[in-house]
């Protein structure tokens, strides 16, 4: 089951997540940032984070589902021992805390903008310099 996506495979501990962002490189795009850091454990390893400050318990929801998603389809074309941490970028953040233009743009976000943002991100390869 390649395309699973069990315990392992994420990163749960505040240490964990404190260790990518302390050790990893940065990268992103116009909806995501993405940090990336070496493991030891033989593949992909993904960690969430989207802020309260991009709207209610509905709208982060929705927006973890998306990138959790999209990195379970797509494990199998990323370097395999790095853990990966997915945030959400402030200028995406900014449109969704805004009260007439936030509904809209939830609604337009696609699953297929998601992946396609995630996997540029990925597969740029700038993170690995």
């Amino acid at each position: 089951m390649a395309l699973s996506f069990p315990k392992r495979k994420r990163l749960a501990s505040n240490r964990q997540f404190k260790a990518v962002l302390d050790h990893g490189r940065r990268v992103g795009n116009r909806l995501l940032i993405l940090y990336v850091a070496p493991n030891q454990c033989g593949y992909p390893r993904l960690g969430v984070s989207v802020g309260k400050s991009s709207g209610n318990a509905v709208v982060r929801n929705r927006l973890k589902r998306l990138l959790r998603e999209a990195f379970r389809q797509n494990q199998d074309r990323m370097a395999q021992d790095f853990d990966y941490l997915l945030m959400i970028s402030p200028a995406l953040s900014r449109r969704l805390k805004h009260p007439e233009e936030g509904a809209k743009t939830l609604a337009s976000l696609t699953f297929r903008q998601v992946q396609e943002s995630f996997l540029s991100i990925v597969q740029s390869g700038r993170w690995t310099k």
